[in-house]
C-alpha cells in the first residue's frame, strides 16, 4: 500500500550530486511519482534562497522551503519563519574574521557579502559546489544594515567551539570540513520541519527527512523517519533510521521504494 508523507530533502550531496551538479534522473522520477501519490515535497538546505539555482528539474514539484539551515522558511511567497542572528554575535564573528584572515560568507535577508582573503570561498563554492552567484557579492556594510541570517565561517571544528563560546545566541552546523554554517539558536533544519508542520497542519511524525551532512542532523532526529545517504557523515548514519545508497546510486529512488512512498 502506498504511504503519504511530507518529504524533506537536503540539496548538496542528497538531491544534487557533487560530481554532476545535477539531480539524477532516478530521483526526478521518484519525486514525480511521490507527488502524484499525494506526498508533499520540501527542500531543507543550508543555501540562501539566492543560490538555490540547481533545482530546475523538480521546481514544479516543491511545496515549500527550509533555507539557511532553518533561519528562513517559506511556502510560495508566504514567510513561515525568520530567525536573524543578534547583531552582537554577528559583529563578533565579522571582526574575528577580519582580524584572523579566514573566509566568511555573511548572509543577509536580501544580500550576501563575501570575505575571501585566502580564496577558500571561491574554491569550494564556485569550483566545487558550482555556485556562481557569489561572483558579485554585495558590500559588507550594506549586508550588515539588514538582518543577518547566517555566517558561513571557514575555520576548523576546534576553533568553531571557541567561537561559539563567544557567540552565545548561536548554533553551528558543519557539512564540510573546511567551514561551518552559524545561525541563531532558534534556527536549524529540525525546527524548520516543526514550523512547516504547524503551518501546514500535518503531524511531524508523518515526515521523512533525507540528508548527508552535519547540518542535517537536527532534521534527521526531528523527522518521523530520518534517512542518511550512503555518502553521509558517520554521525548522521548512526542517528538515522535508515541508510540508503548514495545520490549517484539511486539513493532517493531506493529509499522512497523502501518506505512505500512509490511503487
Amino acid at each position: 500500500m502506498i504511504s503519504k508523507y511530507a518529504l524533506f530533502f537536503d540539496i548538496d550531496g542528497t538531491l544534487v550530486s557533487f560530481n554532476t551538479h545535477e539531480i539524477p534522473a532516478s530521483a526526478v522520477k521518484a519525486l514525480t511519482e511521490a507527488k502524484e501519490n499525494g506526498s508533499q515535497i520540501y527542500i531543507a538546505t543550508g543555501r540562501p534562497p539566492m543560490i538555490i539555482t540547481n533545482l530546475g528539474q523538480i521546481e514544479h514539484l516543491i511545496d515549500g522551503f527550509i533555507t539557511i539551515n532553518g533561519a528562513l522558511c517559506y511556502i510560495g511567497h508566504e514567510q513561515v519563519c525568520c530567525h536573524p542572528i543578534p547583531v552582537e554575535d554577528v559583529m563578533t564573528c565579522v571582526q574575528d574574521s577580519q582580524a584572523k584572515g579566514y573566509g566568511l560568507i555573511v548572509v543577509g535577508r536580501d544580500q550576501v557579502a563575501v570575505l575571501d582573503p585566502t580564496g577558500s570561498v571561491d574554491r569550494i563554492f564556485r569550483q566545487y559546489l558550482n555556485v556562481k552567484e557569489f561572483d558579485k557579492p554585495s558590500p559588507l556594510e550594506d549586508v550588515l544594515k539588514q538582518d543577518v541570517l547566517q555566517l558561513t565561517a571557514f575555520f576548523d571544528a576546534d576553533y568553531e567551539k571557541d567561537m561559539l563560546a563567544r557567540m552565545p545566541h548561536c548554533v553551528s552546523g558543519r557539512w564540510h570540513p573546511e567551514f561551518t554554517d552559524i545561525t541563531a539558536r532558534e534556527a536549524d533544519k529540525g525546527k524548520g520541519i516543526l514550523s512547516i508542520a504547524r503551518h501546514k497542519g500535518f503531524d511531524a511524525s508523518r515526515t521523512i527527512a533525507f540528508g548527508d551532512g552535519g547540518n542535517d542532523l537536527s532534521m534527521i532526529l526531528q523527522a518521523g523517519t530520518g534517512v542518511a545517504m550512503a555518502n553521509a557523515t558517520d554521525e548522521l548514519k548512526q542517528q538515522a533510521d535508515y541508510i540508503t545508497t548514495s545520490v549517484d546510486d539511486d539513493g532517493i529512488l531506493n529509499a522512497l521504494c523502501h518506505f512505500n512512498v512509490i511503487g
